[in-house]
């Protein structure tokens, strides 16, 4: 199980305030333009969120496997994927 610190957690939040204004954008009928840039602001939030978990769970599990003595070639190939697949 990994744990997540609270630098992940404050992205969440402000994410989380970005939807619940992009919600009361669409009630007010605010511009279709002016909403979507709002929903890109928290698509690259959300980008950046993966990035940093994605990061601080790998530095994780390598240091791990080092210490183990396993090869980390493999584990740092399935973050990259994880990463692409996340786009």
């Amino acid at each position: 199980m990994r744990t997540y610190d609270e630098k992940v957690c404050q992205r969440l939040k402000r994410m989380e305030g970005q939807i619940r204004g992009v919600l009361k954008m669409m009630e007010e009928g605010k511009e279709c333009k002016d909403v979507i840039a709002q929903l890109s602001a928290v698509r690259s939030a959300a980008d950046k969120a993966m990035a940093y978990i994605v990061a601080v769970n790998l530095e994780q599990c390598i240091l791990e496997e080092k210490e183990k003595g396993n090869d980390t070639g493999k584990m740092v190939r399935e973050a990259v994927e994880l990463l692409v697949k996340s786009r």
